[in-house]
């Protein structure tokens, strides 16, 4: 479990095909504070730590893993958000994020605001129902608060804080980011839908 709040932008080191899975190293300040089998979440996505070696660690990525988020199109330099689990005690700054990425989303718009910057991303209408006005998104791990909500795109606005200390300053037109939709959410709707 995690809270959708940043603690470090990593880099991708190296790209490697195995099969159908994919091992990324990342390099990162966090490195040697981690442990194997330690679950930390990329972009919002829960890897498992499977080896370490000095500033970096190695996490692998399953086929369903590539095809539900944009892990698939990292290569090497590529900034990740980085965040560990969630301890026991700590306060919930954010939301409860799972690091179960839902599916992506396209950036269709960003705009440079006056001490801001704002956001517009596209993503697939069948998720209508889990974003609502000020309602928890997490995009690319971190935890905001969308607006302008219709039933296929969203608006997150960032302040310059999130913008510097997060990969949001990378994310143009057309880039593609990982989405979760608040877990709230999801049981209400499957309760809704089990009543019907």
């Amino acid at each position: 479990m995690f809270t959708g709040i940043i603690e470090t932008v990593a880099t991708v080191k190296e790209v490697a095909q195995d099969g159908s899975n994919v091992h990324f190293t990342i390099e990162s300040s966090l490195a040697n504070e981690l442990k194997i089998d330690q679950s930390v979440a990329h972009d919002g996505v829960c890897l498992t730590v499977v080896a370490m070696s000095g500033s970096t660690y190695t996490v692998t990525a399953v086929a369903e893993t590539l095809a539900k988020t944009n892990l698939g199109t990292w290569q090497r330099d590529h900034k990740i958000n980085l965040e560990r689990a969630l301890k026991l005690g700590d306060r919930l700054d954010g939301h409860f994020v799972q690091g179960h990425v839902d599916t992506t989303g396209i950036c269709i718009e960003k705009q440079t605001l006056d001490g801001s910057w704002l956001y517009r991303f596209r993503f697939p209408q069948q998720y209508a129902a889990l974003v609502i006005e000020k309602g928890s998104i997490c995009i690319n791990g971190v935890s905001l608060t969308a607006f302008n909500a219709g039933r296929d795109e969203l608006t997150v606005t960032i302040i310059p804080y999130t913008y510097t200390h997060t990969n949001f300053s990378t994310i143009e037109k057309d880039s593609v980011v990982n989405l979760e939709f608040d877990v709230l959410g999801k049981y209400l709707l499957r309760g809704r839908e089990l009543e019907g």
